[in-house]
């Protein structure tokens, strides 16, 4: 999902994707433990797409404001 996807969402969107994205991660971690991953850049991709979706979700909560004065 690219962050003017992500941007677009609403905050209830946000969350739920922000948990299917946590609970990808814990099955590709526990794929990866027990030697079944087949692409292990898949961790790495979704830990940045949680980081965008938390990103995203900060930004919104505080009403668009990035704090610069």
């Amino acid at each position: 999902m690219k962050n003017e996807e992500i941007k677009t969402l609403s905050l209830v969107e946000l969350n739920a994707r922000l948990k299917e994205l946590k609970t990808e991660l814990f099955n590709l971690r526990f794929s990866h433990a027990t030697r079944n991953l087949a692409n292990p850049l898949a961790l790495r991709n979704v830990r940045r797409e949680i980081a965008r979706v938390q990103t995203a979700i900060r930004e919104k909560s505080q009403g668009g404001n990035d704090g610069n004065k």
